[in-house]
């Protein structure tokens, strides 16, 4: 399937054609691994890279609830693409998050001009990456892990420590700058083609200007980064379950038999198969409910920028975390259960239908779902919206 996309404008359309391509291929890469080459360079091509960069700096302008739905479009046949996709989206917004509005004008606009593909290096719990100071430069050194979609980068935001210097500074390195070395060291059993490994910099060359320099005003805004990570989280999760059901459901129609005590002549009519997806099918209505209703308020905190309020970002991380939970559980649960509706033949290698526990598991386990139920407790229970920091 060859797929034109240049003559189009119609972004959510183009996402769904790269969308029905990459499903043609999902099982055969989830069991290879690697860099998904082919993928990245369609994405270049598409013009989705520019979906959230402002207009007035040469991108699309698109919202982030219209982003997030590609994202969980993509979730639904290929986990692994729907991370790498995000990520960039992640990165691209780093320097108008963390940095002055000279540092935001500058790398959206050159990421319009050069089809940048951002990754991510910026695992806050990672502290090996020292900044020092170098006359009037700087210098990077070791190494930082799970940095996602990092082969085939263009652009790496990194969180380093620095002696003196309370906190971590972000700092943005082209990826193919002296001294930065992508380690193809991502083994893991799920999400196989991230290329979550680490990068390890060796000495590399910092100019001041890519130390991101937050404005002295708009604190609030500054936090509001964990909340876009969460909130892509919740949505790949989602678009997982939402996969694993529609693939189970396939499945179900066309190829399971009902059990030979059931008593009816399909399994579409099995007493127990229909109680298997009356519930999984409740329990995604309800998550899916939940990410859209935090996804229109990660938008509204958006739009707020420096003029957003603690309480106010404080209620979306809350909505976030609540639709986070939802989604990990209900993901886990279907993409467990779809078995149970499917049959022991729907075990064999060549459906890869074990890619979508396998995927969700590695993926979940980004940060314990014990602290955000607390999180939402303390909520419920206390009215104490939680205090900002990379995961909450």
């Amino acid at each position: 399937m060859q797929l034109v996309i240049k003559e189009s404008t119609d972004y959510k359309a183009i996402a769904t054609a790269l969308a029905s391509e990459f499903a043609e291929t999902a099982v055969e890469r989830d069991a290879k691994g690697g860099t998904p080459q082919y993928e990245r360079d369609k994405l270049r091509e598409s013009g989705l890279l520019n979906l959230i960069i402002p207009k007035e700096f040469g991108g699309i302008g698109e919202s982030w609830t219209t982003i997030l739905k590609i994202v969980r479009d993509f979730a639904k046949v290929d986990s692994s693409i729907a991370h790498v996709f995000s990520y960039h989206h992640l990165g691209v917004v780093a320097p108008h998050v963390f940095g002055n509005s000279e540092q935001k004008e500058r790398y959206y606009t050159q990421t319009v001009k050069n089809n940048w593909f951002w990754c991510n290096a910026l695992n806050p719990l990672d502290r090996r990456v020292i900044l020092t100071p170098d006359g009037n430069k700087f210098r990077l050194n070791g190494t930082k892990s799970f940095c996602s979609g990092s082969i085939d980068s263009d652009v790496l935001p990194v969180t380093a420590v620095q002696e003196g210097v309370s906190g971590l500074i972000v700092v943005v390195v082209p990826t193919q700058r002296a001294g930065v070395v992508v380690n193809d060291d991502w083994d893991n059993m799920g999400q196989r083609q991230t290329d979550s490994g680490s990068v390890t910099f060796n000495n590399v060359l910092i100019e001041k200007d890519e130390i991101l320099l937050p404005s002295s005003d708009g604190n609030t805004f500054k936090t509001i980064r964990s909340c876009l990570t969460q909130i892509t989280f919740t949505n790949i999760y989602l678009g997982v379950a939402q996969g694993a059901f529609e693939a189970a459901k396939e499945y179900t129609r066309t190829q399971t038999r009902p059990w030979l005590t059931s008593g009816v002549d399909s399994a579409t009519q099995d007493p127990y198969i229909l109680q298997h997806y009356g519930d999984m099918w409740v329990h995604l209505q309800g998550a899916t409910a939940l990410a859209d209703q935090a996804g229109e308020l990660l938008q509204a905190a958006w739009e707020k920028n420096l003029s957003l309020t603690a309480e106010q970002r404080g209620e979306c991380a809350i909505a976030i975390a609540t639709a986070k939970v939802a989604a990990t559980r209900v993901g886990l649960d279907i993409a467990n259960r779809m078995f149970e509706v499917m049959g022991s033949r729907a075990t064999a290698s060549k459906y890869g239908f074990d890619r979508y526990w396998r995927n969700l598991r590695t993926f979940t386990l980004h940060d314990p779902i014990d602290y955000k139920v607390r999180a939402v407790g303390n909520w419920a229970l206390n009215n104490q919206l939680p205090t900002p920091d990379f995961y909450s």
